[in-house]
């Protein structure tokens, strides 16, 4: 051996790989003959593999089910009312957001048979931001049909499909999806790649464990939904308001139209705009924003997607926000993206009302939060809490109310952006304090019932992940112990 080369130090070379996410595969244990990709092969997905095969018992994915499809890869119409319709965002850990859902007709679902959705059936996000996400059609849902961007899988009578579906929502499941969904672009996996998911066996005691936890989680959702339904019911039945339908006619003259407004489209002047201000004026009412105004509107930022990280601060977009929760972001900022990133986190009371995209979203913080929002999700901050009540304003603004002035100025159009100027003129009626309370009350409410339904699931994942690392008697007891 030359005096120049050194020999191999296994010590030196542990401790230079020590940290890094590496990984040494032979050719003999790929894993197969499809993906031969550095990311595949990823520290934490090898090790969580390794972790599911040393199970005692365990079964692929495929040999689990009778069927497993995806959903429907045309446009529906969306109807008012019909059969549930699921998109992407619909399907959370563990539940199904019914408002977010649409609707089709009777006759599409027929047409859609193969993907109609039945109690029982597992669901899975295969695509974009929302991939990765499984939950049980639950009782509550009769009947219902996905679009493409779902899985839909039914298992044979023996297995458990709560268990399957908790199973897939924890690291040991998702990392299996998520290694898989590993693309170019964006993440996402396809049906040919499920069959090969590990899923590991355990003893009915753990299945049935699992199961009630998540159906009583469910419900507690089921229940959520009424309580923020009936305050909404409420706040529409104080206010009086009409029936609203659309007419043909409007006549205006023109210093009571283009003098005034600036507008001379004619979905502006729609009678329906006429009732819902009517109703409006009969109440105390005061514009949203401006001097006057009943908050203050802070804008957020757009950093631009080449500073995107991995790791860092939560950028929380318009996506990721819905009248009810957060859904923690996939996409994070550096922490020197600005100066004092930190004046940038909302606190709490805040509103993120949102302004392109899904425009009027309006969600309260219920504590600070340190994310950053992008510039389509304005802050807004109660000047006068004991003139207008946090909640009882988000209510207003996810409401009817706040919606048709939306639409009134986007032209009668899907819009896409709304005015910063346009929405500080949305005109608020304000309620005396004691009404307020009561809707307040009702909100509230709903979240805490929400809060305890989402615990739950956390619960349920954690016990499955609990019995794959420490077995499933010390999972059981966990739980037993938590449902006390």
């Amino acid at each position: 051996m030359s005096p120049s080369v050194q020999p191999f130090d296994e010590a030196k070379y542990k401790a230079l790989m020590d940290g890094l996410d590496f990984q040494e595969i032979n050719k003999s244990e790929l894993e197969n003959k499809f993906t031969i990709g550095a990311e595949y092969y990823g520290k934490k997905y090898v090790e969580s593999v390794s972790v599911v095969k040393r199970q005692e018992k365990t079964i692929p994915l495929g040999q689990m089910w009778i069927l497993a499809t995806d959903g429907d890869h045309g446009s529906p119409d969306y109807q008012e009312s019909g059969v549930l319709y699921l998109l992407s965002e619909c399907v959370k850990e563990g539940y199904i957001e019914k408002a977010k859902c649409r609707y089709i007709t009777e006759a599409k679902n027929r047409e859609l048979k193969r993907s109609c959705l039945h109690p029982g059936d597992i669901v899975v996000t295969k695509t974009g931001v929302y991939f990765g996400k499984s939950a049980v059609i639950p009782e509550s849902i009769p009947e219902a049909n996905t679009i493409a961007h779902v899985g839909k899988i039914t298992l044979k009578p023996q297995y458990n499909s709560y268990y399957v579906s908790t199973f897939l929502n924890c690291k040991y499941g998702y990392y299996q999806l998520r290694r898989r969904g590993i693309k170019a672009t964006r993440p996402e996996i396809k049906l040919v790649e499920f069959p090969d998911i590990i899923v590991p066996e355990f003893s009915d005691g753990l299945y049935s464990a699992i199961e009630s936890t998540v159906r009583t989680a469910n419900g507690l959702h089921d229940e959520a939904d009424n309580a923020v339904n009936q305050s909404e019911q409420m706040l529409m039945r104080v206010l009086g308001m009409p029936q609203i339908t659309d007419m043909a006619v409007s006549i205006k003259n023109f210093s009571e139209s283009f003098m005034k407004t600036g507008r001379l489209d004619s979905e502006y002047y729609q009678p329906k705009f006429d009732a819902l201000f009517d109703t409006i004026k009969k109440f105390s009412n005061k514009r949203l924003g401006g001097n006057d105004g009943i908050v203050s509107i802070k804008k957020s930022i757009e950093p631009g997607s080449d500073v995107y990280k991995d790791e860092g601060i939560p950028f929380v977009r318009v996506s990721d926000v819905s009248k009810y929760e957060i859904t923690p972001p996939e996409i994070h900022l550096p922490h020197d993206v600005v100066e004092n990133a930190e004046s940038l986190f909302p606190k709490k009371n805040t509103i993120l009302f949102s302004k392109d995209g899904s425009v009027g979203i309006a969600y309260k913080l219920e504590r600070d939060e340190d994310i950053i929002t992008s510039g389509a999700l304005l802050h807004l901050t109660v000047k006068d809490t004991s003139e207008v009540l946090p909640d009882y304003l988000t209510l207003v603004l996810n409401s009817l109310v706040v919606q048709m002035q939306a639409e009134r100025d986007s032209n009668g159009a899907i819009i896409q952006h709304w005015k910063p100027s346009e929405i500080e003129n949305v005109i608020i009626p304000v309620l005396d304090m004691d009404r307020q309370k009561e809707l307040a009350e009702m909100v509230q409410k709903s979240f805490a019932l929400r809060r305890q339904s989402k615990k739950l699931l956390e619960y349920a994942k954690q016990a499955v992940e609990m019995a794959i690392e420490q077995g499933e008697d010390v999972a059981l007891a966990w739980m037993k112990g938590k449902m006390e």
